[in-house]
C-alpha cells in the first residue's frame, strides 16, 4: 500500500528572489501569484485528495485554499513541520546583503552542517518533512495527500527520497507553484516527477 505526496511549493510573492522572507508576517502571493494559484487548482481539480496540509505561512495558505476549493478535501490541515525555515535575523534581508555575510556563505556551502541565525539545520528540516510524511502514510494508504510548503522544505525531503547528501539541494530547482510527486510505501520512497510546473 502506497500514499502519494504532491509536494507544491507555494505559488510566488511580489519579490519572490530579492529577499529572503523567511517566516516573516505579511508575505502574500502578488498577482503573478494568485493566477499560479489558480492554475494549480484547475490542474488539480480532476484529481481526489484525501488531505491537504500546508506551512501556516500566508503564502502558503493562499496556494492551499484554491486547491482545497477544487479538490475537496474536509479542510485545510496547518502543520508545523512544513513552515519555511526559521531564518531568525535574516529575514527580510536582500540576497545582496546576505550575499557579505561570512555565515550566509556558510549556510550554502555547508548545508549538511551550518546552522541559520534561528538555529536550524538543514537536517533538522528533513527530519521533521519526513517524520511528517511517515505519519501520514500510516493515515492515508493508497491515497494521495498534497503538502504545500517551501523550496528549501521540498528540497529536504526530496534529498531523503534519493538518497542525496543536503548539500546537493543545489543540484535541482523547486519553482513556485510547482507540484513534486514522491510515491512511498512500507518498501520506501520513489520520485515520481520533480519540479513539474502547470
Amino acid at each position: 500500500m502506497t500514499t502519494t505526496f504532491l509536494l507544491i511549493r507555494h505559488a510566488a510573492h511580489d519579490n519572490v528572489g530579492d529577499y529572503l522572507a523567511g517566516r516573516m508576517a505579511g508575505v502574500c502571493l502578488g498577482e503573478t501569484g494568485r493566477a499560479q494559484a489558480s492554475r494549480l487548482a484547475s490542474h488539480m481539480a480532476a484529481r481526489p485528495l484525501a488531505a491537504i496540509c500546508c506551512s501556516p505561512r500566508e503564502r502558503t495558505m493562499e496556494t492551499a485554499k484554491p486547491i482545497a476549493i477544487a479538490c475537496k478535501p474536509e479542510k485545510i490541515t496547518i502543520c508545523q513541520e512544513l513552515d519555511e525555515i526559521d531564518f531568525g535575523a535574516w529575514s527580510g534581508k536582500t540576497f545582496e546583503e546576505l550575499s557579505q555575510d561570512a555565515d550566509w556563505l556558510t549556510w550554502n556551502s555547508h548545508r549538511q552542517q551550518a546552522r541559520t541565525p534561528g538555529g536550524e539545520t538543514m537536517l533538522d528540516v528533513q527530519q521533521r518533512v519526513i517524520s511528517l510524511m511517515q505519519q501520514l502514510r500510516k493515515r492515508h494508504q493508497n491515497q494521495s495527500v498534497a503538502l504545500v510548503s517551501h523550496a528549501d522544505v521540498i528540497k529536504a525531503a526530496v534529498c531523503k527520497v534519493l538518497g542525496l547528501p543536503l548539500g546537493d539541494c543545489f543540484r535541482f530547482d523547486i519553482d513556485p507553484a510547482s507540484i513534486t510527486t514522491v510515491v512511498s510505501g512500507d518498501w520506501g520512497s520513489k520520485l515520481i516527477r520533480l519540479n513539474e510546473a502547470v
